[in-house]
Parts: C-alpha cells; sequence; structure tokens
C-alpha cells in the first residue's frame, strides 16, 4: 500500500471538459458531486477492462488530483494491474493504494513511459533482455491493446524477472 505517482496530463480521457459560455453567469460547482462522478468513471473504466476486486471503492479527489482505491483484489498482479488503470487516466496524479491481497506476492516495479520508449527498450532497461518486451506486454493487458501502442506519461507495470 501506499501513493504512486502519475502525469495527470497523460492517460485516457475520461472527464468531460464543459466550455462555458462567455455571457453565461458562472453556475455553483458541486464538488463533491464532481468528485463522486468522476470516481465513479474511473471505476467503470477499471472494470470496463475485466478488472475488479471485491467491495472496489474508487474515490477521485479534483482539489489533490488523487485516486483512492480500496477493497480486496484477488491477487497481486491484479491489483497492480487497478492500479495502472485508475492512474493511467487524465487529471490524475495520485494513486492511493488501499487495496489489500489475500496472499502477499513480490511488487512489480512501475516505469513511466518518456518519448522515444519501445517495450523492447523498456525490456532492455529492466531485464538486460529486450526479447523479454513480450513480459511487459502481457502484464499490461487489457489496457494495453498493441505492443507498439505506448504513449509518453504513461505508468506500465514491470514484473519481476522469471
Amino acid at each position: 500500500m501506499g501513493i504512486l505517482s502519475f502525469i495527470k496530463e497523460a492517460g485516457e480521457k475520461l472527464f468531460g471538459a464543459a466550455t462555458p459560455s462567455a455571457q453565461a453567469a458562472p453556475a455553483p460547482v458541486d464538488v463533491a458531486a464532481l468528485n463522486q462522478k468522476a470516481g465513479e468513471a474511473i471505476a467503470t473504466y477499471i472494470r470496463s477492462q475485466g478488472l475488479n476486486a471485491d467491495n472496489l471503492d474508487v474515490k477521485y479527489d479534483g482539489a489533490s488530483h488523487t485516486v483512492t482505491v480500496s477493497g480486496q483484489a484477488p491477487d497481486q498482479a491484479t491489483k497492480e494491474k487497478i492500479l495502472v488503470a485508475a492512474g493511467n487516466v487524465q487529471h490524475v496524479d495520485k494513486v492511493d493504494d488501499q487495496l489489500t491481497v489475500p496472499n502477499s506476492e513480490p511488487e512489480s516495479r512501475y516505469h513511466t513511459v518518456v518519448s522515444g520508449d519501445n517495450l523492447w527498450k523498456i525490456a532492455e532497461k529492466y531485464y538486460g533482455n529486450g526479447s523479454k518486451n513480450d513480459a511487459i506486454f502481457e502484464a499490461n493487458k487489457p489496457m494495453l491493446k498493441s505492443p507498439d501502442k505506448i504513449y509518453p506519461g504513461q505508468v506500465l507495470r514491470i514484473p519481476a524477472a522469471n
């Protein structure tokens, strides 16, 4: 458990941006309702990736750009995929990991993609062998649909070497 950092400008665009009219008077904003709606959108996105945890609860705090995820994941890999899915959402800067797992396993490392990265280069960095890029791709499914579709700012799970 702990806090994972992400780049809030990168990621899935789940929150629509309203463009208020220049002539309209500003309406009062219900921050709690907006935070709740954002948390629900992130939870829906996580589930759309085929990821779930018992009693999964996702809360978003727009002031700090932090998502808090709690519940019990079935295993360490699912827990980490839930955290990465929650963090790889635009406007999310941090994920507060409150998830538990029934059996502890070694935690993965995380890599933030930079311009020029590809899975081969990332595998060389962490495993000393670019041909192990499939391990990184598999560890990040279903969020990654193709090994060629990564973007700067995206955070990837890097599982322990076999």
